[in-house]
């Protein structure tokens, strides 16, 4: 018997990437050629190849943006040394981080200027964790203050200076169970650690991560559509699997196995926050091309309906331009 396809819902592109990727679009369309963004706006190849063929120019330091032009800083955010290059070198910046992680910069800005210990949760070189230690800066401020861990054992072995005056911050890509278990530990060890008034990590990843869970309870295998180098794509992936289900991160259609649908009855799609749903029906097409059948009436809980504006500074601009 050929497999049903169920898709996930939510799944996909969400309100920070839709942002991103719209405000390199709006710069292009408005000033030409060339734009630079400073790292890969969002994490997939499919978004980021779309954009450099129509005139982007990717970067991943700002001394490879030549004096004078304009630079836009992607969805993960940069650290505020970056910046202050930016201005001492008259960059014309257009700022595209995601309105959840300037959150995030603005607690541990917070936090730094009040001279208090913090712990970020994240993973090491990722480039919102980076952005994010960035911000913890300032005259008379300490760096090392600011202290990354990773998991539940590092959150056992951390030390601090003073227990009394501490906080933790999250990347916000981060999976929610694995969260939930180093801030216990956290809490457990520092019983007045300070957390944020609102959960860090975002809707979007929470929304699809549940997504996944009610998916993975009537499917065997998890087809999971993003590019490696995306956090919350990943998490996907590895929920999945701790929930007993095969899963298979793909950038797309082409590289489906037909090997995977054998004897498998019911198979899962999903895709992460930075896939653009032309490869989710990609990938579904290709699944029929295999012999599954088409995708059962989406089922999900969560109804998103958040919009992050363009920034106003770039739509000053487009509105100064003359009329072509």
């Amino acid at each position: 018997m050929s497999a049903q396809i169920h898709l996930a819902n939510p799944r996909g592109f969400c309100a920070g990437v839709d942002r991103a990727i719209g405000i390199v679009e709006r710069a292009l369309e408005s000033f030409g050629t060339p734009i630079y963004v400073r790292h890969e706006v969002v994490h997939n190849q499919t978004v980021v190849d779309d954009l450099r063929d129509k005139g982007a120019i990717f970067v991943e330091q700002l001394h490879e943006v030549p004096d004078g032009q304009t630079v836009i800083f992607s969805a993960h955010g940069v650290p505020q040394s970056v910046r202050d290059e930016a201005d001492e070198r008259g960059l014309h910046v257009f700022d595209a981080t995601c309105p959840l992680v300037t959150k995030v910069h603005m607690e541990v800005q917070k936090h730094a200027r009040q001279g208090r210990e913090v712990i970020l949760i994240g993973h090491d070189g990722h480039p919102e964790v980076q952005g994010t230690l960035g911000q913890y800066v300032g005259e008379g401020v300490d760096p090392n203050k600011i202290q990354l861990v990773e998991d539940a054992a590092g959150a056992r072995s951390v030390e601090v200076d003073d227990p009394d005056d501490l906080a933790f911050v999250c990347q916000t890509t981060l999976s929610v169970d694995d969260t939930s278990a180093i801030v216990d530990t956290l809490r457990e060890r520092f019983p007045a650690i300070q957390g944020p008034r609102k959960d860090d990590i975002c809707y979007a990843t929470q929304n699809r991560q549940d997504a996944v869970k009610e998916l993975a309870e009537s499917v065997e295998l998890m087809i999971v559509v993003g590019s490696t180098n995306s956090s919350n794509t990943l998490r996907l992936t590895e929920l999945a699997e701790r929930m007993g289900v095969t899963a298979y991160q793909i950038d797309g259609a082409a590289e489906l196995d037909v090997a995977w649908l054998e004897g498998i009855s019911d198979v899962g799609v999903t895709a992460g926050a930075s896939a653009p749903e032309s490869l989710v029906t990609e990938v579904v097409d290709r699944l029929k091309e295999l012999g599954a059948r088409s995708p059962t009436p989406e089922q999900g809980s969560h109804t998103e309906d958040v919009v992050f504006s363009i920034p106003r500074d770039l739509l000053r601009e487009i509105e100064r331009r003359p009329a072509s």
